[in-house]
């Protein structure tokens, strides 16, 4: 629920808490900020200083730190400051933040202290002199060296649907900070004034500041000399109250909790998960990209629950509920993440659509992007797909009639003023985006008009593949035979509406029909990336640009003329494509190439955002040897697998899904496959294969082979779909 990091930079939309380059470091920061082009909510930070008079958080300062002493894992972070006068050590849990700070006290005969900045300038969009003030409490008591408060930042509400803004205001992110060490003395900063003795206030730029003896003294934490303190932190968070935050701490790092303790049981948890997979053949920069990849993919959503309830944003209630998440990158995660996480966290799944059902009622629809509550930014009802993933996959565990409800009233009520809003991105004070230009255009003509709407071909080829989605799930819970065809039809036709056959390319259309030009319309990608995006037809689309040998000359042309982004979400199911149009050589070199260029073991290992997980999502597929191209069809699209061996250990499943790749390190072409012993000779794995764990084996070669060139069989018809084989 609360990722704790030391904290470079003052965090906002455009800028996150931490940066590797930077030579300060001002405190300890509590953030929420679930990627970088979102904001934060409800911070809280720690802020240890010795000497001199207690520094006002507002002010440009900062301790200067040894980058050579910093040591980051998963579980623990530590960093010597102030020119080694101040050795600083963090851990936390879901909710709970644990620090521990050792003062050397043999340079200065002044206190050590700790703030506490409960309420700080806050920037708004990603301008930094777009400064707001929110408000917050602090209250010092004494007696039980606890701090405890909460502030009512939220950065993105300023793009919160208006139906739900005013709700929304009412968040608060509270917090209870518990400290091992008596208080010497203590106070309040606000507004930048000092206030000695001061044990509560109310309002903007809050702090308190807490002093320590400097005194020999032993500490649960660990042991204070003459010249040493080492005073530890516990800070739980909450969405709900002081109290509940106190509880957080209580249930999550209990009082006589070590540090050592805190950072075991948080690695521990993540070794439940690292551990149920296992690596052979893989070089050591493979390995920590892998496994860092998979500790991304497993971070988002992330967690709102607390002690069986949950506050919403929505409705600014509590409300009863095992569990509740937030931090939804749909648009991104839709892709590969999702997939990923069906198999690794199947525990997981019903209660994050439960969730996503939860944000349904208590707001009107399913997320898009969530950051504590709907903020409308991307295109396309991508929880549709996520919902009709699930169910095709076999998830169970969740209300599938209230899922098809809200699915489909994504695929059939527009939004608010759908006729004369544009919604742009980052569009304020206009209600949820949903499908705009359903209504306007897209269920009659079949486009979203770009004279009407923002990003319109993208709406139209996201909303075409999000009907697929609905046809999906109404298929698989036999729906009439009324509803699945509409949406089929909708699917399978919309997307060609915007396909311009002069061209070659998609290109958006304005609502008279005319062409709106080749560079109109488009979200984060460009005529290139979104001409290959009918991952649900790909038989059609390859007919459409000239038939399979014209096609992977589109998409040579594509590759070698450095279209390809793959920095973003809308050009990573590209490379596979070659393989659905009977080249899937060509597939596994590409696979390979943006595997080498485009992610590494270094701090900046990531070419693009991670966007909560979906770049990791891509490499841990691709080094598997196939990938979701299509995620609503239950199939992989095989590619070239990394690695000699690779067991993962599902959970719920008896058996493991093994894949066996022999020589794949130095051989990256395919001359077999076989899945649980059964010769397969299309580039297609299904879920139902591996689903229940199984063996994958590759033979390997060293040049390209005739495996899976035969196109015959997958292009029968435009009719057809990835599946290669009749939907209806």
């Amino acid at each position: 629920m609360t990722r704790w990091v030391a904290q470079t930079h003052r965090n906002y939309v455009s800028v996150t808490p931490y940066n590797w380059t930077a030579t300060r470091i001002h405190g300890f920061q509590a953030t929420r900020q679930p990627a970088i082009w979102m904001g934060e909510s409800g911070s809280i930070a720690v802020i240890p200083g010795i000497g001199g008079r207690v520094v006002d958080a507002f002010e440009d300062r900062g301790l200067v730190f040894d980058k050579e002493t910093e040591v980051v894992t998963p579980s623990y972070y530590s960093v010597q400051l102030d020119e080694g006068r101040i050795f600083a050590e963090q851990s936390a849990t879901s909710r709970v933040g644990h620090l521990r700070f050792t003062f050397d006290l043999t340079t200065t005969s002044n206190k050590p202290y700790i703030l506490i900045e409960a309420s700080r300038p806050s920037v708004i969009t990603s301008t930094p002199t777009n400064v707001t003030y929110p408000t917050g409490t602090i209250t010092v008591d004494p007696t039980s060296n606890q701090v405890c408060g909460y502030n009512s930042e939220r950065q993105d509400w300023i793009i919160a649907p208006t139906s739900i803004q005013q709700n929304a205001k009412g968040f608060k992110g509270y917090f209870c900070a518990r400290f091992d060490t008596p208080f010497s003395s203590f106070g309040l900063i606000q507004n930048g004034t000092r206030i000695e003795n001061g044990f509560s206030s109310e309002g903007a730029l809050l702090l308190a500041y807490v002093h320590f003896d400097s005194d020999k003294q032993t500490t649960s934490g660990g042991i204070g000399t003459a010249d040493k303190l080492v005073v530890n932190v516990r800070v739980g968070t909450s969405f709900i109250s002081t109290e509940q935050a106190a509880r957080n701490l209580d249930a999550e790092i209990p009082d006589g909790t070590s540090l050592e303790e805190t950072a075991r049981r948080t690695r521990a948890a993540w070794i439940e998960k690292l551990d149920l997979i296992k690596i052979e053949g893989a070089s050591e920069v493979q390995k920590e990209v892998f496994y860092t990849g998979v500790f991304h993919s497993l971070q988002y959503p992330y967690e709102q629950h607390e002690e069986g309830k949950y506050y919403s944003g929505y409705d600014d209630s509590v409300h009863e509920g095992k569990e509740s998440y937030t931090g939804y990158s749909i648009w991104d995660t839709f892709r590969a993440e999702w997939a990923w996480q069906i198999l690794m966290i199947p525990e997981r799944i019903p209660g994050m659509i439960t969730s996503m059902l939860a944000d349904y009622k208590e707001g009107g629809w399913l997320p898009m992007w969530k950051n504590i509550v709907e903020t409308s930014i991307m295109v396309g009802t991508h929880a549709d797909s996520l919902i009709a993933e699930a169910v095709v996959k076999g998830v169970t565990g969740f209300d599938v009639d209230l899922a098809w409800e809200a699915v489909y009233k994504d695929a059939t009520v527009p939004p608010e003023d759908d006729w004369t809003t544009k919604y742009a991105d980052r569009e304020e004070n206009v209600g949820y985006e949903v499908r705009a230009g359903l209504s306007s255009v897209y269920d009659g003509l079949g486009w979203v008009a770009d004279d009407i709407h923002s990003e319109s071909a993208s709406r139209t080829l996201d909303y075409a593949y999000d009907d697929y989605a609905v046809y999906k799930l109404a298929k698989a819970l036999n729906k009439s035979s009324e509803i699945v065809e509409r949406f089929y039809k909708r699917a399978k036709t919309n997307p060609f509406l915007i396909f311009n056959d002069e061209t070659g390319f998609m290109e958006a259309r304005n609502q008279d029909g005319s062409w709106a030009g080749e560079d109109r319309g488009w979200t984060e990608g460009d005529k290139w990336a979104y001409s290959f995006d009918v991952v649900h037809d790909m038989p059609q689309l390859i007919q459409r640009r000239g038939g399979p040998a014209a096609f992977v000359r589109s998409l040579d042309e594509h590759f070698d003329g450095e279209h390809n982004d793959h920095t973003n979400e809308p050009s990573h199911h590209i490379p596979y494509l070659y393989a659905l149009a009977g080249a899937p050589w060509k597939t596994q070199e590409k696979v390979r190439e943006i595997a080498e260029s485009d992610y590494n073991n270094t701090a900046t290992g990531l070419s693009g955002n991670e966007d909560c997980g979906q770049m990791s999502a891509w490499y841990i597929f691709s080094a598997m040897g196939f990938y979701p191209v299509n995620p609503v069809s239950g199939e992989y699209v095989v590619g070239s697998p990394f690695f000699d061996k690779l067991t993962i250990s599902l959970p719920g499943v008896a058996n493991p899904l093994t894949i066996i790749a022999k020589d794949a390190p130095t051989k990256k072409y395919i001359q077999s496959l076989t899945v649980n012993g059964e010769e397969v000779k299309v580039p297609i794995i299904r879920h139902d294969q591996i689903k229940d764990g199984g063996e994958v084996v590759f033979e390997m070669s060293d040049s390209p082979t005739e495996w899976g060139t035969d196109v015959s069989s997958m292009m029968q018809s435009p009719d057809q779909t990835v599946l290669f084989r009749r939907e209806l």
